[in-house]
């Protein structure tokens, strides 16, 4: 009896040949500008105690209210797959000290992250970011660096059709002002009942409403940039000024809260244009109070998170991938068994030495092998058989026109090398 064929959830997002080499490029061309500001890696667990993200992320968040997988293991203990970064190097700060050396504690990651959304195009249940932190200091400057690491990110994938969103989500003295406000200015409207009680919890978070009906009536509400405390506008009018000087265009958008509680201050979002409903490829920003409400030390920082699968869909759709079509430097065809051990040793010292290799296995006749060679995308292939390791030359063949020369094996090396 034949089985039923086993599918990948719905909603993951995979990448296979080809695509998955666009993948891994745009992943480590977001992750560059980081390491060459000096963060440093954090690879963290995939999933973390329930009760880090209900209480870092926010309750009335719809990521805590709706989106995560949640399960109770074999301890009984209750634990989630990890929704977003943040929270995650926090803990790992306060679990190990780190918040104790020098300041800022820069550090950066990648990874799957886990929300049980309703899967479309660019929004996965499996998706994956890059992030980057900075925590330990409140400087305007280190804002301004953050999201220009971000922003380098894109501009060296190539993408042009993106803006930057930023705002000022203020300090404690700003929001409460601005929340007395507020809530008089709900108490008016008509409100549902689940929107009135996620209003109790926060009542910023009616301002990420996606509703219409709700947009509409959120109008005329008070902004909470123009209740901003001295302290708190010059620090950004300072961000901005950085922003200036780094010639970053942005937008200032005050209605803008992103979709995590833990968010004050300095708060942005890169938005793509080509991408639809789903057009966030990235965004973040300080969340002073975090480690204090994780039961560390009432110390400041900021962050962000890029979306890969987004970024990567942007450049497809901005035809921006700068990707070789090879995948390898050389092709190995080797033609009876004492060829396939000299072909095995050949490979070992070029890979040794930096080459892409690939070695055609499997008995294949001559023809069939080049056929190989041809859909392989290595740059060059080789015949290696009793004439070549007798005569100890080759005939190396260009594959994007045909090519060939003739080339001693003691000078491969050399002959790729100038080739490349």
């Amino acid at each position: 009896m034949k089985r039923e064929k086993i599918m990948a959830p719905k909603g993951v997002s995979e990448y296979l040949p080809p695509r998955s080499a666009s993948f891994e490029w745009v992943r480590e061309k977001l992750i560059n500008p980081a390491k060459l500001a000096g963060y440093q890696l954090m690879e963290l667990p995939v999933f973390e105690d329930t009760q880090l993200f209900s209480r870092g992320v926010g309750e009335s968040t719809d990521v805590v209210s709706k989106e995560m997988y949640t399960f109770e293991d074999r301890g009984g203990r209750s634990i989630t797959l990890r929704p977003e970064g943040t929270a995650g190097v926090m803990r790992a700060v306060i679990e190990h000290s780190l918040d104790r050396g020098q300041l800022p504690v820069k550090v950066y990651y990648s990874g799957a992250f886990f929300r049980a959304e309703r899967p479309q195009a660019g929004r996965y249940r499996q998706f994956y970011q890059v992030g980057v932190e900075s925590i330990g200091l409140d400087d305007p400057a280190i804002d301004a660096e953050i999201i220009a690491l971000a922003d380098n990110a894109f501009k060296s994938i190539g993408l042009t059709r993106y803006r930057l969103e930023i705002t000022s989500l203020g300090d404690q003295a700003s929001r409460a002002a601005h929340r007395n406000e507020l809530v008089k200015f709900l108490a008016a409207l008509d409100l549902d009942e689940a929107t009135k009680a996620r209003a109790e919890i926060n009542p910023l978070r009616i301002f990420d409403d996606k509703r219409e009906e709700i947009k509409a009536l959120m109008t005329n509400a008070p902004l909470l940039i123009d209740y901003l405390t001295e302290e708190s506008k010059a620090n950004f009018d300072l961000v901005c000024s950085y922003l200036d000087a780094l010639k970053i265009t942005y937008v200032i958008n005050p209605r803008m809260v992103r979709g995590l509680d833990y968010y004050t201050g300095t708060t942005f979002e890169f938005v793509h244009e080509d991408l639809g409903a789903q057009s966030g490829i990235g965004g973040g920003g300080r969340y002073d109070g975090l480690m204090q409400t994780l039961g560390g030390s009432d110390l400041s920082g900021i962050g962000f998170g890029l979306g890969v699968d987004r970024v990567l869909l942007a450049a497809e759709a901005e035809g921006v991938l700068a990707l070789s079509d090879f995948v390898s430097d050389l092709y190995i065809i080797p033609l009876g068994d004492a060829s396939k051990q000299s072909a095995l040793v050949l490979a070992q010292e070029l890979r040794r030495d930096g080459f892409q290799v690939e070695i055609a296995f499997g008995d294949r006749a001559l023809k069939g092998a080049m056929k190989a060679a041809d859909k392989s995308g290595s740059a060059y292939a080789i015949v290696l058989g009793d004439a070549e390791i007798s005569s100890g030359a080759v005939e190396l063949k260009r594959m994007s026109d045909g090519q060939v020369s003739s080339v001693k094996m003691s000078e491969l090396k050399s002959a790729l090398s100038e080739r490349k």
